[in-house]
């Protein structure tokens, strides 16, 4: 298993817990590890984890700060098994993540007669840090990605054939669906894996997050651009919200930007008083998608005059 992380000890410490307390068959499961990449963290993330007699399975290694991309690829390279998990380190499962990853890997192998595929497996969105597991699936938490790495498990020679994660994704976004373009083009089948849970903590919506939310998204546009520059297809340019659809749509929804951080604050600072962050989160996600949608089409101005 290979987790990238940077500064997120608080919940890096719940998931971690889980991970050693796995139930899997070891006729199936051998060698099993937990590799850790810090990605140049400052929160003391390092010097925890070499001091916690409690996680054997795990394995560390640091890097400056270079973005997931890199951490991951160095988690590749660090790793003895010939099968990888990805999970995030705000991710944590349940007992019986790993063996139901490796079911499924049997399975899909049986049944496909070949093992040009990966599983994918559940990711539920929660904001309970105490009992982040007792979360349950939301419409919102459903996911089309082909490659995310939120929760997925491949085998390593795939990774190695397709070329790794591109560390040119220094920003926020999009590396492991670039990757996943590449491993389609190779053959590799998606097997969805239900009951592989993995429950993604984020802290309650507060209108303190909004300017980094803002910033993700210029960014998440701006990779969006080094994503299709990769792969100039339609299906890029759907993914990334570079159509005029999109452009069309969220300058709707959002006014030609009139609805927006400063206009919305007042109701979405009352969502959040009557204990609704997550429905507050879902109507500032209006501008946040018109903000990457601007982002996008600066990228690709700024792309195309270089």
């Amino acid at each position: 298993m290979v987790i990238p992380t940077y500064n997120r000890k608080p919940i890096l410490e719940k998931c971690l817990k889980v991970l050693e307390h796995q139930v899997f068959d070891p006729s199936q499961i051998a060698g099993y590890e937990v590799v850790v990449v810090d990605d140049g963290s400052t929160d003391k993330t390092v010097e925890w984890l070499h001091s916690a007699a409690e996680f054997p399975h795990v394995r560390v290694f640091q890097q400056d700060h270079q973005g997931a991309a890199a951490a991951r690829n160095l988690g590749v390279e660090k790793a003895a098994g010939d099968t990888i998990i990805f999970i995030d380190s705000d991710l944590v499962v349940t007992e019986i993540f790993l063996q139901s990853h490796a079911e499924k890997l049997l399975e899909g192998a049986r049944s496909l007669g070949h093992d040009r595929l990966f599983t994918y497996g559940r990711v539920i969105n929660t904001c309970n840090f105490a009992d982040p597991t007792s979360e349950p699936f939301k419409v919102t938490d459903y996911s089309q990605a082909f490659f995310a790495t939120g929760n997925v498990a491949i085998a390593r020679t795939w990774l190695i054939q397709a070329g790794l994660f591109d560390t040119q994704f220094q920003l926020y976004g999009w590396e492991d669906l670039e990757l996943g373009v590449r491993l389609k083009n190779l053959g590799l089948q998606l097997l969805k894996c239900p009951d592989a849970v993995g429950y993604h903590w984020h802290p309650p919506f507060s209108l303190t997050q909004i300017p980094k939310l803002i910033d993700q998204e210029i960014q998440r546009g701006k990779m969006g651009v080094l994503f299709y520059q990769k792969h100039p297809t339609w299906n890029v340019r759907l993914m990334i919200q570079m159509t005029w659809l999109h452009r069309v749509l969220w300058g709707i929804l959002s006014l030609g930007g009139l609805l927006n951080e400063r206009t919305l604050a007042p109701l979405l600072q009352w969502l959040i008083d009557q204990g609704k962050p997550q429905l507050a989160l879902e109507l500032a996600r209006i501008f946040l998608n018109w903000y990457n949608v601007q982002g996008v089409y600066q990228a690709y101005r700024e792309m195309k005059h270089s």
